[in-house]
């Protein structure tokens, strides 16, 4: 690395470690104090770092500075706030529409990697290394498994990418193209189908399609693919208002029953079921009938409350920035923000009607 690379990736001073098995920290400029990442890579392709940071691409991490030194990569990247699909798969807050949106998305990043000359193929495409902002945006990182498609392409001899995602060809049976990064978002697509509240199959079809072992079996382009999702949303739209109304019952299912495990459910049933009984059963002294009553019920809802905003009920944190933070940290502090929040308006409440009556 030259001497003003290294002046420069100086004037970054780490305030945290991300991961420090992977080597991703969270650094901090010395002079403007805007907050980046900071990613050190062992295996990768210079060219692919290099040409994104100059053709800047809507959907992948901003690059600011990309430095080689000593069989090492070190890479400075836009700081995106989020979550990483894998925790919103974890949490089961997915709904058909958003899997629709995110997929779409991604499929409109890829294409303009794949369309370039020669095209980019990312190849280690999965939940964890999907970031969703909360604005419920698609943004794609990590390309240290990527490589340029080229005429003279040969056969992979070494997996780059992630097992259980990536194409057989990916393992030599083949060299890596578009279709390897349709195979991934076919076993994506699965994930998230069997993250939603119920069970579906109206994705089998293009999963099936798109994990054909034969690459040229698969959709052709990843627009194709994307038409296709978009298609099995114009048929949902169609279906009978019981099938909407079912599927909103689905989404108010409290926490505890979401994802119909049954020890979380009997943990769960003792939790409500402890709620309510200590709620309805408090006493407060000198009070009347009417007013103990109403405290009853607010400390209830109170309570209910924090168990709701916790385990984001009806994805309330997407609309919390704080609570949609890919930080653990700062999300607990988002949520517990939510939390006073709602129960400091739910007492002003229970004190306003007490004055009133």
């Amino acid at each position: 690395m030259d001497y003003v690379g290294r002046l420069e990736i100086s004037y970054y001073n780490t305030i945290a470690t991300i991961n420090s098995p992977h080597k991703i920290y969270l650094v901090q400029h010395r002079e403007s104090e805007k907050i980046y990442i900071k990613k050190i890579l062992d295996i990768y392709n210079p060219h692919i770092y290099e040409y994104l940071m100059e053709h800047h691409i809507t959907g992948i991490p901003r690059l600011y500075n990309v430095y080689e030194d000593n069989g090492q990569l070190i890479l400075i990247e836009e700081f995106i706030s989020g979550v990483s699909l894998l925790e919103m798969i974890d949490d089961r807050t997915l709904t058909f529409d958003l899997i629709v949106r995110f997929m779409g998305e991604l499929c409109d990043i890829l294409e303009k990697l794949h369309t370039l000359n020669p095209p980019i193929i990312h190849r280690d495409i999965k939940p964890s290394n999907i970031i969703i902002t909360p604005y419920n945006h698609v943004v794609l990182i990590d390309f240290n498994a990527a490589k340029y498609l080229t005429d003279n392409a040969d056969r992979d001899t070494v997996l780059l990418g992630t097992k259980g995602y990536a194409a057989p060809e990916q393992y030599g049976f083949g060299f890596s193209t578009p279709q390897t990064d349709i195979y991934a978002l076919g076993i994506l697509l699965k994930k998230l189908s069997l993250a939603l509240p119920a069970a579906t199959n109206i994705f089998d079809a293009i999963i099936s399609k798109c994990t054909e072992m034969n690459p040229s079996d698969r959709p052709e382009t990843v627009q194709e693919l994307k038409t296709e999702i978009e298609k099995l949303q114009d048929r949902t739209e169609e279906k009978p208002e019981h099938t909407t109304v079912f599927a909103t019952w689905q989404t108010l299912i409290p926490p505890g029953f979401r994802t119909k495990t049954p020890w979380k459910m009997l943990t769960a049933s003792a939790i409500y079921l402890f709620i309510f009984w200590l709620c309805l059963t408090m006493e407060v002294k000198d009070a009347t009938v009417f007013h103990l009553w109403l405290e009853r019920i607010t400390v209830l809802f109170m309570m209910l409350s924090i168990v709701f905003c916790s385990f984001n009920y009806r994805n309330v944190h997407q609309f919390i920035p704080l609570c949609a933070n890919k930080h653990r940290l700062i999300r607990y502090l988002g949520v517990l923000i939510l939390n006073f929040t709602v129960v400091f308006l739910l007492f002003f409440a229970l004190v306003l009607l007490e004055s009133l009556f």
